[in-house]
């Protein structure tokens, strides 16, 4: 029996990978209508970790994230993304107006093997949802004290790599960018036990 329970709480590499996945996803999700990105109308509503989260009903939105989430998947799984940025701009003149930040760190998991990508967490799922259903309600917190985005705005995901990962076509690497009077706030942080996030939000700071 104790084995059995072992088998079912082991998070291998790829699995906490897809956990985080699900997180920036529903995350993404929610940033987008709690900061009013595009009309409340084109959103649905859905449960998950135990809340209510918006989401986008545009397709292509969706399939926009799809891809890219898909790709975060694979290279999360080797290790081999050290953030993720959400960044919001003034679609007219494109300066940059919140970053959420997703930072990631490989954590050692249960098994010191020699090999990083054998190691497993047996961290129960359960406790894993509770932490990130925190970071969710911290997000939609945070329109309490967000500086309100009063134009129209478009969106872009950046994904921080190492310099010799491979591109997938039709992808680019962007430059550097600045929020000009910046202000940070930290959110609260989830672990897997194999990954560990941390959620910041950079936002402009209206005079």
């Amino acid at each position: 029996m104790s084995s059995a329970q072992a088998t079912k709480n082991c998070i291998t590499l790829k699995g906490s990978a897809q956990i985080i996945v699900d997180y920036l996803k529903y995350a993404i999700h929610s940033i987008l209508f709690q900061r009013g990105v595009y009309p409340s109308d084109k959103f649905e509503a859905t449960q998950q970790y135990g809340l209510t989260i918006l989401m986008s009903k545009d397709p292509r939105i969706t399939t926009f994230l799809q891809n890219v989430l898909s790709q975060t998947e694979e290279w999360l799984s080797k290790n081999m993304i050290r953030k993720v940025s959400m960044v919001i701009t003034n679609a007219h003149s494109k300066e940059v107006l919140e970053c959420w930040e997703f930072k990631m760190e490989a954590e050692k998991g249960d098994n010191q093997v020699a090999d990083p990508s054998q190691r497993t967490s047996s961290k129960d799922l359960t406790r894993i949802q509770n932490e990130i259903r925190e970071v969710m309600r911290q997000i939609s917190a945070s329109v309490s004290y967000l500086p309100l985005l009063d134009c129209i705005c478009a969106f872009d995901l950046k994904i921080h790599t190492p310099g010799y990962t491979e591109i997938p076509a039709k992808w680019e690497e962007s430059e550097a960018f600045v929020i000009q009077n910046a202000q940070s706030v930290q959110l609260r942080s989830f672990s897997t036990g194999l990954h560990k996030v941390e959620t910041v939000v950079n936002y402009k700071l209206n005079n």
